[in-house]
């Protein structure tokens, strides 16, 4: 059970995400500087604390190809995923109405593209389509509904 606590913490991170990075874009007024600080703590925390641990334990060995390309997919994709937050603050939008939308659909896609690439050994319940429009009403509501201010 302790993937659930870093899967809580995951989500606790990304939850405060979007708030954060907007009044750190909006305090520097770039958002491109907002970018080179969300790199260099990528880079900080992505690069030197896993050489660091690597090296300690003995894991810089051979890495596997095909395992390189999709690890260095998924972190370019979080990078996009990034961006495109901050270019949607840039351009007028605010967390209340950006991540609603970003988290809201993410579990979507993510379940579509993980049975593209593992289809499912038999026939797909229909209530995971149920599942869908409760989720994407729920994020409706919730983007609908928000508190004002």
């Amino acid at each position: 059970m302790l993937w659930l606590l870093f899967a809580l913490g995951a989500m606790f991170a990304w939850g405060v995400y979007g708030p954060i990075l907007h009044t750190g874009q909006v305090k520097l007024g770039n958002p491109m500087k907002a970018l080179l600080c969300v790199g260099s703590a990528y880079f900080l925390l992505g690069v030197l604390v896993p050489m660091f641990q690597l090296s300690t334990s003995g894991g810089m060995g051979s890495f596997d190809r095909g395992g390189v390309i999709n690890a260095s997919l998924g972190g370019a994709l979080g990078a996009i995923g990034a961006i495109c937050i901050i270019f949607a603050f840039k351009n007028g939008g605010v967390p209340n109405y950006v991540m609603p939308i970003v988290f809201g659909g993410a579990p979507l896609i993510n379940v579509l593209f993980t049975m593209y690439l593992h289809p499912p050994e038999g026939k797909v319940n229909p209530l995971l389509f149920l599942g869908y429009i409760i989720t994407a009403g729920g994020a409706a509501m919730v983007f609908y509904f928000k508190p004002k201010g």
